[in-house]
């Protein structure tokens, strides 16, 4: 079924339709929080993007972000390359990794820290959140020096 003309842009959706973004012109100007480097690739100022936002984390070897939560939003990250090392919780006191092809799940307003758990590999995921803006809230946490070991089980395929 086509779109009702009447639907479509003046362009003809030439430029509001499918856009492109270069992986070289990614905007580095998004709220950041020690440790990482966020960069946007979608947004509402760079594509009018209404309720998603998307962008790339790199955390170089062995380096580990500070602690933070992004407010209502909820946050989709998928390992590119490298070993993630999740931690979460009120004193950082939950654990688990993620390597490539592994997506992880952040609800809103779980504290949670970042850390690239190689000591030679820089640490390269895709984020998406479930809004046009980024929200990042930094937290001061003193975590817990042996936190706990969590394996997910998935609810609808258990063993």
């Amino acid at each position: 079924m086509a779109t009702d003309d009447a639907d479509a842009p003046t362009d003809g959706w030439k430029h509001s339709g499918v856009r492109v973004i270069p992986a070289g012109s990614l905007d580095a100007n998004t709220p950041q929080t020690p440790g990482m480097n966020r960069a946007a690739a979608i947004n509402f100022a760079r594509v009018g993007a209404q309720k998603i936002w998307a962008g790339t984390v790199h955390i170089r070897a062995g380096a580990k972000t500070g602690a933070h939560h992004h407010g209502p939003l909820e946050s989709v990250i998928y390992v590119v390359r490298g070993k993630a090392r999740m931690r979460w919780g009120a004193e950082l006191e939950f654990v688990a990794e993620a390597g490539p092809g592994d997506f992880i799940y952040v609800p809103p307003y779980v504290p949670h820290q970042e850390i690239n758990a190689s000591s030679d590999e820089t640490l390269e995921c895709v984020l998406v959140r479930s809004d046009n803006e980024a929200v990042v809230v930094n937290l001061d946490i003193e975590p817990v020096e042996k936190p706990e070991a969590v394996r997910w089980i998935d609810p609808i395929h258990p063993e």
